[in-house]
């Protein structure tokens, strides 16, 4: 009776919020929510420090899920900004956040690390009883980021105590996140304690694999690979992709063809991941002629290249200087409707940047802004760095206004390079002034960044100045947060 009960009350829940959905949404179209969103994040962004809420109560601008889950994502870097326009929106009447937006929210948090924060969310999803797998998948993805191993365990040992079942996805999910912060001997102890109560999938070896690939411990990895066969698991495409990607990492290039060439006897064609990382390690080694023979042999082999795989072409002729070929490669996508994505100019940026061609840089930026790639956050950064190590800091300013006028939230890292970039020049109160908005939006300062604008500070004699910093800096620090 009891169990009837529990499941009719979930019944009405889920029904309820489909219908707060369909009230929030108000049938809006999609030009609709993306000029709303717009229009929020300007008003966001360009805010002052405070009475933000009073602002958007008066702005008359209609939210629904859609557009409250665009503007999080173009606020991830915002930090607190993005969280009081969350609880903002929260308050509406006959509003409730999606999934989504409490998943861009959580990973936007622990980004900053308001670890305590980012709970009270998972608490609130539980009362919404939205909270699933992927949810604590985040969290522990984002402990594991910061180097907090027993964090990230601990995300996965509670997941019970909050109703979610652990299950396999999260079990992969925990030693994802636990390779990924290159702590595979941690996430190896944790598949041993843990394998019979989660049957081990071809996933749950392939993260094994690349874990002790990017180590790099090849013996560990084959032997992980040998365990995985004698279980009676089949390597799949991934498994191979993943091997591939080791052996290339370690040098042993001539090894990963073989083992390419193996793929053919067991019937599996080579994926475009794996031609991009032959072309990429080609390219990096400076064999070019490799890269593009590869490059040709997968087209001819029918495999259509995507932008991964013309990434590494990029990359290729970016390594021996030849930026006409490279130039030439990215107008060959466009002619082959494959759109060049941030992180291939980002590659062009790089090269001509360590080329010292810095005016070359510049006006593939400027034509990089005409397309319709917009620059993400590496993009700035490499721009802003590129000026500020040229001398000239006008440029490096302007780019910080053209960022803001684009309505991008600068990470700390675009952030840091600026401030540096000022220090560097001596102008100790524009960099003040760029650290107090920083830590205004929740973003904590690397303490090399810090700690070079406290010397100025007290060169200059100006220590009520970083008192107020210091103050603010406090202000900051999550009670669950420690630098170690």
């Amino acid at each position: 009776m009891l169990l009837l009960k529990e499941f009719r009350s979930a019944q009405f829940n889920n029904a309820h919020k489909v219908f707060v959905k369909m009230l929030s949404s108000k049938n809006e179209s999609l030009p609709d929510i993306i000029d709303s969103a717009k229009q929020l994040c300007k008003m966001i962004i360009s805010s002052p420090k405070y009475g933000l809420e009073t602002e958007l109560d008066q702005c008359g601008v209609p939210i629904c899920q859609d557009s409250v889950e665009r503007v999080l994502k173009k606020l991830e870097n915002g930090g607190m900004l993005a969280y009081r326009f969350f609880c903002w929106a929260e308050k509406k009447h006959n509003f409730c956040h999606s999934v989504n937006a409490y998943h861009t929210m959580i990973g936007s948090l622990a980004k900053i690390r308001q670890y305590k924060l980012m709970w009270d969310l998972v608490s609130a999803m539980q009362r919404e009883r939205v909270l699933n797998v992927e949810t604590f998948c985040i969290i522990m993805r984002r402990y594991a980021r910061f180097k907090k191993v027993e964090e990230a365990v601990y995300a996965f040992n509670v997941m019970d105590k909050y109703g979610v079942v652990q299950n396999r996805a999260a079990f992969n999910g925990l030693l994802g996140a636990l390779c990924k912060a290159k702590n595979v001997r941690k996430a190896q102890e944790v598949f041993d304690e843990m394998s019979e109560r989660f049957e081990p999938d071809a996933k749950t070896y392939s993260i094994l694999l690349e874990g002790w690939g990017r180590e790099p411990n090849l013996p560990k990895m084959r032997e992980v690979y040998n365990n995985m066969i004698n279980k009676g698991c089949e390597p799949d495409l991934v498994t191979y992709g993943i091997m591939v990607d080791a052996l290339c990492k370690s040098g042993r290039t001539e090894e990963a063809v073989e083992l390419v060439r193996e793929m053919s006897f067991r019937r599996y064609e080579p994926t475009t991941f794996i031609y991009s990382v032959l072309i990429h390690t080609y390219g990096v080694e400076k064999k070019i002629e490799n890269a593009v023979s590869t490059f040709l042999e997968m087209e001819r082999n029918g495999i259509k290249p995507d932008v991964v795989a013309y990434n590494a072409l990029v990359t290729a002729f970016c390594k021996v200087n030849k930026y006409e070929n490279a130039f030439r490669v990215i107008q060959d996508m466009t002619e082959k409707s494959i759109n060049p994505n941030s992180r291939t100019y980002n590659i062009l940026l790089n090269g001509l940047i360590t080329d010292k061609q810095a005016e070359e840089a510049y006006r593939v930026f400027r034509n990089m802004i005409k397309t319709t790639c917009q620059p993400d956050s590496d993009t700035y950064t490499i721009m802003i760095k590129m000026f500020c190590d040229t001398d000239r800091l006008d440029r490096a300013l302007k780019m910080w206004k053209f960022m803001k006028l684009k309505q991008f939230v600068p990470s700390m890292h675009v952030y840091s390079v600026l401030i540096n970039g000022l220090c560097g020049k001596g102008e100790v109160s524009q960099a003040c002034a760029l650290l107090e908005d920083m830590m205004e939006k929740g973003i904590r300062p690397m303490g090399s960044t810090f700690g070079r604008l406290r010397k100025l500070l007290l060169k200059e004699g100006r220590e009520d100045v970083l008192e107020f910093l210091v103050e603010k800096m406090k202000d900051l620090i999550d009670p669950f947060y420690d630098d170690n």
